[in-house]
């Protein structure tokens, strides 16, 4: 099997037309019909030579198009990239990622790339950073002889210049983890499901976690019927590989805020006995793309040192079809003592996570967050790039959406109509799973909903704010890479979690 090449990362205050590496790569804008090069720190020679090729050949610096170019004046490396930087609705900061995305990618199999995109800020340039180390990532961990030899491995190393000198140290320890952290998440997600389940799975964090300050626990099945969450035991029922609860507590000193994460683990989705079709399974590995995210999240958090008290739940479970499957007509009782009727099999996410929910509302913490690819539904309303986030709390579901368009993952506020909550009534139980058939985000966020309760007792206990994360569009990429994004596990929600974790850590 081959090994994957992991890009390095460095980040300079040295001037870019100096570094020594294989390639420099430049970025092209276009206002008004005339495209023109980004030659901030450039070499008046070198900025002339670029332009007039650009013109030349016709570009049209459009998004993921690069243009080579050899020979060019005032710069140490061979070659110059070009890439493409059009404008466009997204942040500054995200369209520097994208197009340093696209140029890592156009030079997989080189040893070093420079890149000097125009950043004139710390801030943009780890956004370059990110783009340029995410861009290269490739999965190649399972290649074999077909494919070992004849693969170009990731770009080797990224330099980004425009640093200031005194904060090189602290934008690379922030773009490391994070970057990091993200090609955990999609590596997790890559994996096939037949090395990674619940019980791998909960082995993998454990050990990527060993020796950090976070604490990691992990329930059984034996575990999870003494602590009554028949959620998560009901949907792993039906699998020869039981289910797993895994807690992480990240518990530094000085904080005083506490952020409760909740991920979905769904190792591998058949559907359950209402079997989906052939065509849909395909990509079910992806169904724990929450549960990976929160672990990629605490991970980074923990190497970041931010001073912020962090709870995070991985629901971990196979929906398979096992003799004793879950059917419609179950009644099932979660941890929190309601009990729910199960109608479809298929909306099996919802119910570990509710699980999940009800343990992380006993901690009492200042605010949750669960993160799943839950619903279809999701992806009908928001296409496959935009997760939906809602909530029971304005403030936090705003928040969390600003932030993730900050930082370069796609959100959308979704509402949770009240008249949603009374298709969720059923005689059999104290409710059911699934409701009316239209608004099916909603509806599932609904479910989740009653599982989140109060901090505190009495009359002075307060409703905990909670936000809901449904990334079932932008967690797998079926297509084609684009920008920074690869074909596969994207790696949602790691840079939003991390980034809402630094607000609570002031």
């Amino acid at each position: 099997m081959a090994e994957n090449r992991r890009t390095t990362l460095t980040l300079t205050d040295q001037d870019p037309a100096a570094v020594q590496a294989d390639a420099l790569v430049l970025a092209a804008t276009k206002d008004d019909g005339q495209v023109a090069l980004v030659a901030d720190g450039l070499p008046a020679e070198t900025a002339e030579h670029v332009q007039e090729a650009l013109t030349t050949l016709g570009a049209e610096a459009g998004a993921d198009e690069t243009t080579r170019l050899t020979g060019v004046p005032g710069v140490a490396a061979g070659l110059v990239v070009v890439v493409g930087m059009p404008s466009g609705p997204a942040p500054r900061t995200e369209r520097l990622r994208r197009a340093a995305g696209v140029a890592a990618r156009a030079l997989a199999g080189r040893e070093k790339a420079a890149f000097a995109l125009g950043q004139s800020t710390t801030e943009e340039a780890v956004a370059v950073a990110g783009g340029a180390v995410l861009g290269a990532y490739t999965f190649a961990e399972h290649h074999g002889v077909g494919k070992v030899e004849s693969a170009k491995p990731a770009l080797g190393e990224a330099v980004v210049t425009g640093v200031a000198a005194d904060e090189v140290e602290a934008a690379t320890a922030q773009a490391t983890a994070v970057v990091d952290a993200v090609r955990y998440a999609r590596d997790l997600v890559n994996t096939p499901p037949n090395l990674l389940y619940p019980e791998s799975f909960a082995a993998n964090v454990g050990e990527r976690l060993d020796g950090s300050p976070v604490q990691v626990e992990v329930w059984d099945t034996e575990r999870l019927q003494e602590e009554r969450c028949g959620g998560i035991l009901g949907v792993g029922q039906g699998s020869g590989r039981g289910p797993r609860l895994v807690t992480l507590r990240y518990e530094p000193e000085g904080a005083t805020r506490h952020l409760a994460l909740v991920g979905k683990g769904i190792t591998f989705d058949s559907g359950g006995l209402c079997l989906k079709p052939g065509a849909s399974m395909v990509t079910m590995k992806m169904d724990m793309a929450g549960a990976a995210a929160v672990a990629a999240a605490v991970t980074a958090v923990a190497e970041l040192g931010l001073p912020v008290r962090v709870t995070a739940y991985l629901c971990l479970a196979e929906n398979m079809l096992g003799e004793f499957a879950q059917r419609p007509g179950d009644v099932v009782t979660m941890r929190d003592g309601r009990t729910v009727e199960i109608i479809n099999t298929d909306a099996e996410g919802r119910l570990v996570m509710a699980d999940g929910l009800a343990l992380a509302t006993e901690q009492g913490p200042d605010a949750i967050v669960d993160v799943a690819t839950l619903t279809g539904a999701c992806i009908i309303a928001l296409g496959d790039r935009t997760m939906g986030v809602m909530g029971n709390d304005d403030a936090l579901r705003e928040q969390v959406v600003e932030l993730a368009n900050g930082v370069g993952d796609t959100a959308w506020s979704l509402p949770l109509p009240e008249e949603i909550r009374p298709s969720l009534d059923t005689v059999v139980a104290d409710l059911k799973h699934t409701g009316e058939r239209s608004a099916g985000a909603s509806v599932a966020a609904t479910f989740l909903q009653e599982f989140v309760g109060k901090r505190g007792e009495g009359e002075d206990a307060e409703q905990i704010p909670w936000a809901h994360l449904d990334i079932a569009g932008p967690a797998f990429n079926e297509k084609s890479p684009w920008g920074y994004v690869p074909k596969g596990g994207t790696g949602a929600a790691v840079r939003t979690l991390v980034e809402l974790a630094r607000t609570y850590a002031g």
